[in-house]
Formats: structure tokens, sequence, C-alpha cells
């Protein structure tokens, strides 16, 4: 069996909030595998366990940009080492002007945009350029364009830590506003339950069926009990599912309808997202993400 450390503990502690005994039983149950050690605690002490997915730990800044006829636009994210750097105000500049150098030009991955010209250079020269000013490591962690032959809208908060860009067919620019704003809020992973990912899908299950069977309630039963709690689940994670953040009486499916309107797609960013900081070690982590180096 691995060692069960203090550290192991606070750490699960700190990425679920559940109890630290609670943590070490799971970390024990799981052989020390951090992951599984988290599915474990959702299971006994449901959706409090599921913090971890909202952590954020690196630093950076999310920007975006949509074409005046409101047609093609991107979303970039950008990383750096510190806080304090993620608020300079020649690193988002150059996030800014990435963002509309990627709506204009429209590259297809991150390696693309930076053989772009910005400002007479290579994009990737611009960037070890700004490096060398501000003394902390760069990266260009992803960009997503996109082409509409509705509207785009886009939507920068929490001083550019989540970006959205959504693409709308039919409604208004108010709507388009109104649906960026709640993706910001609300976090969806999927446009619509059949695009949810299916290993997401087949580990909610998995752990609504453990649930459930503790219940002590007969298997069509316990099966009714699985098969709600994944249709909960799929509201809550899809657009299209979720109450309106403006009126949660009424779900975005049923807003668009009410406007005559569809969404054809949606990116959110957050900054950081799926990046796991370790002391001492948070340039080397992103330059893996990235494939890059400087």
């Amino acid at each position: 069996m691995a060692e069960i450390t203090a550290g192991m503990v606070k750490e699960l502690r700190e990425k679920t909030d559940a109890p630290m005994m609670e943590c070490k039983k799971a970390l024990a149950e799981a052989n020390g595998n951090m992951g599984k050690a988290e599915e474990i605690l959702r299971v006994r002490l449901g959706s409090k366990a599921s913090k971890a997915a909202s952590r954020i730990t690196a630093e950076g800044a999310v920007a975006a940009y949509v074409t005046p006829d409101g047609k093609s636009g991107a979303l970039v994210e950008v990383n750096c080492e510190t806080d304090f750097v993620a608020k300079n105000a020649e690193f988002l500049g150059f996030a800014a002007a990435l963002a509309q150098l990627a709506a204009v030009k429209q590259p297809a991955d991150v390696d693309a945009l930076s053989r772009l010209a910005l400002k007479g250079v290579a994009v990737e020269e611009a960037r070890k350029a700004l490096i060398g000013k501000i003394g902390e490591n760069v990266a260009i962690r992803r960009v997503v364009r996109m082409v509409s032959q509705g509207r785009l809208a886009a939507y920068i908060h929490g001083g550019a830590r989540i970006g959205v860009l959504v693409n709308l067919t039919g409604g208004d620019d108010a709507l388009a506003k109104d649906l960026a704003m709640h993706i910001a809020a609300s976090r969806p992973v999927a446009l619509s339950a059949a695009a949810v990912p299916a290993d997401l899908l087949v580990k909610e299950r998995s752990i609504a069926a453990a649930k459930a069977a503790g219940s002590g309630k007969p298997p069509n039963i316990v099966e009714k009990m699985v098969e709600g709690a994944v249709q909960k689940f799929l509201k809550e994670v899809t657009l299209l599912g979720q109450p309106f953040v403006k009126n949660d009486k009424q779900s975005v499916e049923q807003l668009l309808k009410s406007k005559g309107a569809s969404v054809a797609a949606f990116a959110l960013y957050v900054v950081g997202e799926g990046l796991e900081k370790k002391k001492g070690d948070f340039v080397s982590e992103v330059m893996a993400q990235v494939g890059q180096a400087v």
C-alpha cells in the first residue's frame, strides 16, 4: 500500500473541502491515487468534493476579439509565472493583439499563430522580446477562432481570467451578449447532451451508480435513481439544459426558441484550467503543455 503523507491529505482537502479524516480514508482506499480519491469523496460526500474542477492555479490572461462586422472572432490564453505579470499592461496588450490577429487571420492553432507577423515581426519573436522585457516566461497556451453566418459575441470577466466566444444564429446583439455572460457564469462543458464527452458521462454514471447502490433500494429503483442523476448532471453541464442566469425559470434552450435563435458553437477559456501549478516548476510545466521552449 502506498504511503499516505500529511501533504497528500492536505492537498486533497484543499481540492475538495472534505474533512481531513475523510481525505485520509479516501487516499488509503485509492492507494494514494489523488484522482481516484476525489471520485471516492464525490460518492461519499456529494458535489462538495467537485470543487477541484474550479480551482485554477496557473497565471495569465484570456483575450478576445470580434471583427466589427461580427462575423469573425478569436479567444487566446496566454500564460505567465505570476499574478503580478498577469496584470502588466504590456502582457495584457500582447494577449489582446494576439486575439485580434487570430480573429483576422484565422490561424489553425498556436503554432500557426506563432508564425504570423505582429507589428512587423513574427509572433514568436514578439513573445521572446516580451520575456526579455518583463523577466518572466510567457507562453501562448491555446487559441480558438470562429467564423459565423450570424453574429459572434465575446465576453471577458474576472480581470481577464475568464473568456467566452459564442456563435449565434438569429436573435440580436443583446441576446448574444447575454449568452456570453451566461456561459462565463455557468461554465457549461458542452452545447447539448449529445456533445458531452463520453468519458465524462461514464464517470458521472459510475459515481451515480455507486451512490445509488448504497441506498438499499430495489434494483429497478436504483436504475431509475442513476438515470435521474445522470439527466440532472446533463442539465447542469450543457448550455441548452442550464437555467438562464437572468431567469432561472427558463432554460437557455427555451430562451433561444422564444427568440427564434440557435447557438452554433461556443468557446470558454478559464486561465490555467487543466494546469497544476507546482512550486518552482511552473515554467517547465506550461512549456510542456504548449510544446514550446524559450
